[in-house]
Order: structure tokens, then C-alpha cells, then sequence
């Protein structure tokens, strides 16, 4: 499986009163480990496009376990789970300093021609070799 790491500082903007990260933020974060996931592919947001194809996200599921502090470092994971026939990303969300694990997560996404909207039932070949090499090369490490 194919995994990228982010790290990030929970930022001032992004806290509530309580000092603590806003849910809705954690999208974001996973959204951030998810496009190093896509440069770890060289299948970056602006590759997908030159291909013909987009990826919109049709779910998005947070399980929130403890709450993001402010200014303290996470580590955010992206691991490519599935991919032929939908694009499924996990996510961790860890405290750098400790590992202890905050948050945990997935999004599902499908491939649409750019041209026409209409949804692919199976990934394009451009993506599953963008995969199958990404995979050689972690497997040649």
C-alpha cells in the first residue's frame, strides 16, 4: 500500500475557544497528506485534469478520538487503500511528539471524465499505472 506523511502545527486560526482544533479542520488536514499522496503517485490534482479525468470525493467519514491541541504537531497519514474500481484513502491522525493516535478517517472517490462528467465504474488505466509503478518503486526500497 501506498502512504504519504504530513506534518502540521494546528494553527491559532484553526482552534475554537476551548484551544482545541474545530472539526471541521481535519478535513483539511487530511486533505493536505492526501495531495502528498498524489505527488508520492505523480498523479498530482493538476495530472488527473491533463489526463482527463477528476476525482471528486463522495465520502468522508471522522472519527474523532482526542482533540488537536493548539500548536501541537500532528502527523497526518494518507494510505491508498483501494483503487480499482474507487479511490479509498485512510487517514491517521497521530501526535508527532508521542504517536498517540487523535483521529482516524477515510474518503472515497471516483473517477469522472473531465469532458463529459459521466462516472468511470472502473479506474482509469493512466491511475492504475500511476499505482503499479508507485508500488514497484516502495516494493524496490
Amino acid at each position: 500500500m501506498i502512504s504519504a506523511e504530513i506534518e502540521v502545527t494546528v494553527p491559532f486560526h484553526d482552534i475554537d475557544v476551548m484551544e482545541i482544533a474545530w472539526h471541521g479542520h481535519y478535513s483539511k488536514y487530511f486533505e493536505i497528506a492526501r495531495c502528498a499522496l498524489f505527488d508520492k503517485l505523480d498523479y498530482s490534482h493538476i495530472v488527473m485534469r491533463e489526463t482527463g479525468y477528476l476525482w471528486p470525493v463522495i465520502d468522508l467519514h471522522i472519527r474523532y478520538v482526542k482533540p488537536a491541541l493548539f500548536q501541537q504537531r500532528l502527523k497526518v497519514r494518507a494510505t491508498l487503500t483501494e483503487w480499482e474500481n474507487r479511490m479509498k484513502i485512510d487517514y491517521r491522525i497521530t501526535d508527532a511528539d508521542s504517536g498517540a493516535r487523535l483521529t482516524k478517517g477515510h474518503t472515497i472517490q471516483v473517477a469522472v471524465e473531465a469532458g463529459s462528467h459521466e462516472l468511470c465504474f472502473v479506474s482509469p488505466d493512466v491511475f492504475l499505472e500511476k499505482v503499479a509503478k508507485a508500488t514497484a518503486a516502495e516494493s524496490a526500497q
